[in-house]
C-alpha cells in the first residue's frame, strides 16, 4: 500500500500522518510507503516507510517526482486557506486549483484508479443559506477559495465517471483549533477562541456569544479522512458534506470554562457587531443523513469538540449543541 499526503506538514496532514503511521495499515493492507508533500517538511518521528519531498505544490516537476512509483491512496489537503486565497487571487488560483487539476492529470490511471480522498469545505455553499441545509442545498460560493473547491469537486467526479480515478470529497466545517487563525472568516474565531482560553491569553472575541459556527475537530477530522478512504461504496457520486456540530459561540467559552477554570473568564471579550466575512454560513442549521448513514461523524458535543480539538480524554458532559 502506498500512500501519499499532500499539504503533510499542514495542521490536519501531520496528524494524519501520525494515524496512518500507528495504525500501519490502510484499507486492510500494510502501509509501505507514506509519501508526503509539501513546501517544508520536518519534525516527523524517524519512520522507513516515510518518503520526503519538499517544495511546491505548483511545481509539475516535483508532482512527477513524487508520484513516480504510483499510489494507492491519495489524501490531497494542500491548499491556500479562505482568507489568505480571498486576498491574494493569483496565489489562491495557482495553489488551489491549477495544481490541484495538475495533481488529478498526473493520477489518472484506467488500469488501477487510485483513490483520492479530496479536502474540500463548506465554502461551496455561499452565503444566503435557507434556515435548514441538507445535502441537496443548491452550490453558489461567494468566495475563490469556495469556487475552485467546487471545480475540483466537479473534475473528480467526472473522473471517477471516467473510471481514472476513484474520488471521494469531504466538506468540511470550520476545524479547530487551528493554529495562528485570523479572524477573517466566523469559524477561525472560534479555534482563536479555543486557543486563549488554553493558553491563558487574551483575546477579543468580534462576534457574540450567540453567534453560531460549524465545526469539527481535528481528531474526528482525521478519522473521517481514513473513513472515505476505506469505504466500499458503488455510489456515482462520492461527495459528501460530513456532518457537522453547530455550536454558539457562548457554548464554546462555557465549555472551556468548565474545563479550564473560572479564573480564565476574564480573559476573553466579546465586540459585538463586529462580524467578519463568513458570518452568513453560521445562522443555517446543517444536515447530513446520507454521510452519517455511510459511518461519518461529527464531535458529538461542545464538550467532546473541545476535548478532542486539545487531543485530551474524553468524559462525560452535560451541555448540548445543535448538529447534523
Amino acid at each position: 500500500m502506498r500512500v501519499i499526503i499532500t499539504g503533510a506538514g499542514g495542521f490536519i496532514g501531520r496528524l494524519l500522518v501520525e494515524q496512518l503511521q500507528r495504525a500501519g495499515t490502510l484499507r486492510g493492507s500494510p502501509i509501505q510507503k507514506l509519501i508526503l508533500l509539501d513546501f517544508k517538511l520536518h519534525g516527523f518521528a524517524a519512520d522507513s516507510r516515510l518518503r520526503l519531498h519538499e517544495g511546491d505544490i505548483t511545481d509539475a516537476t516535483l508532482l512527477r517526482r513524487t508520484l513516480a512509483d504510483g499510489a494507492d491512496v491519495v489524501f490531497h489537503l494542500a491548499g491556500l486557506l479562505e482568507s489568505a486565497a480571498e486576498k491574494q487571487y493569483a496565489q489562491g488560483r495557482k495553489i488551489n486549483l491549477m495544481a490541484s487539476l495538475e495533481l488529478l492529470d498526473q493520477l489518472r490511471n484506467r488500469e488501477k484508479p487510485p483513490i483520492v480522498v479530496f479536502a474540500s469545505s463548506v465554502s461551496v455553499y455561499g452565503p444566503d443559506l435557507p434556515a435548514r441545509v441538507d445535502e441537496h442545498v443548491a452550490l453558489k460560493p461567494h468566495t475563490s477559495y469556495g469556487a475552485h473547491k467546487l471545480m475540483i469537486e466537479t473534475h473528480l467526479i467526472d473522473l471517477t465517471r471516467r473510471n481514472e480515478l476513484d474520488g471521494r470529497s469531504l466538506r468540511f466545517p470550520e476545524l479547530v483549533a487551528r493554529p495562528g487563525a485570523s479572524n477573517d472568516f466566523a469559524g477561525s474565531c472560534v479555534s482563536n477562541l479555543i486557543r486563549a482560553v488554553t493558553e491563558s491569553s487574551r483575546y477579543v472575541c468580534p462576534l457574540s456569544p450567540s453567534a453560531k459556527a460549524w465545526c469539527m475537530s481535528a481528531r474526528r477530522c482525521v478519522e473521517n479522512l481514513v473513513h472515505a478512504a476505506e469505504l466500499v461504496t458503488s455510489e456515482a457520486l462520492r461527495c459528501w458534506q460530513l456532518p457537522v456540530l453547530q455550536v454558539t459561540v457562548g457554548e464554546v467559552f462555557e465549555a472551556l470554562i468548565e474545563e479550564f477554570g473560572e479564573a480564565r473568564r476574564s480573559l476573553i471579550s466579546f465586540e459585538v457587531g463586529a462580524e467578519p466575512e463568513g458570518s452568513p454560513i453560521r445562522s443555517s442549521l446543517l444536515r447530513a443523513p446520507t454521510a452519517k448513514a455511510l459511518g461519518f461523524m461529527h464531535d458529538g458535543t461542545v464538550q467532546l469538540l473541545i476535548r478532542n480539538a486539545l487531543n485530551l480524554p474524553s468524559r462525560p458532559r452535560r451541555t448540548r449543541a445543535n448538529h447534523s
